[in-house]
């Protein structure tokens, strides 16, 4: 009987809520572990990139929509770009045709062949090989021709300071991965070790740490949070049924019937149901093993937190397949994998890169956090986010990531506009806390004390530009989880005038075609309003109420 071995990856964390760990994508925020760098620059200043935004009105009409019609496209701008060559200076990410027949290639910058960091230019063709957008991010080319680019140190002992510099424990998740960067920080550029440290334990971390390939210093980090053993081979298809956290029954569970060569039978949370899925996994962290039973009927109370996991998992995984034809978190088909029983009174969930985990809460503030569909779905969009536009995660950028998360899980959980209100505790509920955010009201519910000076006085969350938080990188990663709220209650207000469907489209098609890592608000706002005129037409009921919901939120066209 083949058993699948434990597997290592650089990961992606996200978390969800606003206890326990301030890993990447959190789905909560406040008193969570800080990131050690206490700047208070915003990400423009962090990271030094000039956005391009350009419609093309009039555009000459290339022989065909590839990537040498792209790169003669670009040749003509490279002075407004900054590069002085298309060839030396950009390199190819990918190359996206669309449903609408639009053609959509994705460039990194380089020099002397190492990526610049956050750096990405799109280039839009119709279905007419004419190009009509040009958006992302570039670095200048003077300010990094004159880099020192030869690494003196060496890629070993940049993960042994990375490892130092988080306080990583001596047994990591995932062996740590490294990659030679040009990081814009603060105003220089640096060459840089870009070091993931992932591991977990009390205060997971997954770690992106900078460091510098010349001396080994700390330029910048930041904490932004497999298959493992079972029985492929002797796996049999099997429906059961399932109880969960709230004692809804889940009929028509996709699991496993396994025989063990020891004799018996064993039933394992493992989806096989899928064509092109490789499967929906449920583990407890407990056990390291996938949640199992002797026999097809999961309803004692130690199980609940799996079947809510296990049967959210499959509900977010066809929304995703039947609303947007995309193939699980990578759109390749990868296994959709999550832990329940993390921790002890965590109260948080959080995806790597590879999986979600979820906290069984505390019983009073909140219960096993798996009892959300909304939370699932957050969880989840994060991975879509990781495989797509991969939205830095801190300040506005980071806001993005989370109000994508946040937007997500209202459209799939469409039961109302709140994110978290199935995972409330008795104590959390008594104290008027019913949810965890709300898109269609942010201001009914308060933010962290320590959060206040930096708003308007008010203390609640934002709901237009003017409460906007300016909070330093220490708190929140810079708001990501307060200033996210501006973006969900636009987003619910364009829903008001479209419905959830159309939204899911517009949102949907602008992280997967348009956005990319270090998109602000503004260009979020240029963005969906583009992708909701490609869908809709420019002056459809559609686009005109994607642009109300920015203006109703003091988000404006330049």
């Amino acid at each position: 009987m083949k058993r699948m071995r434990r597997t290592t990856s650089v990961v992606l964390a996200t978390t969800l809520l606003f206890g326990g760990v301030q890993t990447s994508y959190a789905i909560i925020e406040g008193d969570l572990q800080a990131p050690h760098d206490t700047s208070q620059q915003k990400v423009t200043e962090l990271q030094d990139h000039v956005p391009i935004f350009v419609q093309e009105k009039q555009t000459e009409r290339f022989e065909s929509s590839d990537v040498e019609s792209a790169k003669s496209y670009l040749s003509q701008k490279k002075g407004d770009l900054g590069i002085q060559s298309v060839d030396d200076d950009l390199k190819v990410k990918d190359v996206e045709e669309d449903e609408l027949g639009m053609t959509h290639i994705r460039f990194i910058q380089k020099q002397n062949g190492i990526p610049i960091e956050g750096t990405e230019v799109i280039v839009h063709f119709n279905d007419q090989n004419e190009v009509v957008l040009m958006n992302g991010h570039v670095s200048d080319h003077q300010s990094v021709g004159m880099l020192n680019t030869y690494a003196t140190l060496s890629e070993n002992e940049a993960i042994e300071n990375a490892k130092t510099s988080v306080e990583a424990p001596d047994e990591l998740s995932y062996e740590p991965e490294s990659e030679l960067v040009i990081y814009p920080f603060d105003g220089e550029n640096h060459l840089a070790h870009k070091v993931n440290v992932n591991f977990m334990s009390d205060d997971p971390g997954n770690w992106f740490v900078y460091i510098d390939a010349h001396n080994g210093q700390v330029i910048d980090q930041y904490n932004a949070i497999h298959p493992i053993e079972e029985y492929e081979d002797a796996m049999e298809g099997h429906k059961g049924v399932g109880t969960g956290v709230h004692g809804e029954h889940r009929g028509d569970l996709h699991m496993s019937r396994v025989k063990p060569d020891n004799g018996g039978t064993v039933f394992m949370l493992a989806d096989h149901s899928h064509d092109g899925l490789e499967g929906i996994y449920t583990y407890d962290h407990n056990t390291g093993d996938l949640a199992e039973n002797n026999s097809a009927s999961f309803k004692d109370e130690y199980h609940h937190p799996a079947v809510d996991a296990h049967y959210n998992s499959e509900i977010v995984y066809e929304y995703y397949k039947e609303e947007h034809d995309r193939n699980s978190l990578d759109d390749e088909g990868m296994a959709i994998i999550s832990y329940v029983n993390y921790g002890t009174d965590f109260n948080n969930a959080f995806w790597n890169g590879r999986h979600m985990t979820y906290g069984n809460g505390d019983g009073d503030f909140m219960v096993p956090l798996s009892a959300g569909l909304d939370v699932a779905a957050h969880e989840m969009t994060h991975g879509v986010i990781t495989n797509t536009a991969n939205l830095v995660y801190r300040y506005q950028p980071g806001a993005l990531n989370e109000a994508y998360a946040d937007i997500f899980g209202a459209i799939i959980d469409d039961e109302n506009w709140e994110i978290g209100e199935d995972i409330m505790g008795p104590g959390a509920i008594e104290d008027g806390r019913t949810a965890l955010r709300s898109l269609s009201d942010p201001s009914k519910f308060p933010v962290n004390e320590e959060y206040i000076e930096y708003g308007d006085g008010d203390g609640m969350y934002p709901s237009h530009m003017d409460e906007y938080y300016d909070l330093p990188l220490h708190l929140d990663n810079g708001g990501v989880h307060i200033n996210s709220s501006i973006i969900n209650h636009a987003a619910y207000l364009t829903a008001q005038e479209i419905g959830r469907d159309a939204l899911g489209q517009i949102y949907y098609r602008a992280l997967v075609h348009y956005l990319t890592p270090n998109s602000d608000f503004d260009e979020a706002r240029q963005v969906i309003v583009q992708s909701a005129v490609d869908l809709y037409g420019e002056d459809s009921d559609e686009a005109l109420a994607t642009a109300s919901g920015f203006d109703q939120v003091g988000i404006y066209e330049e």
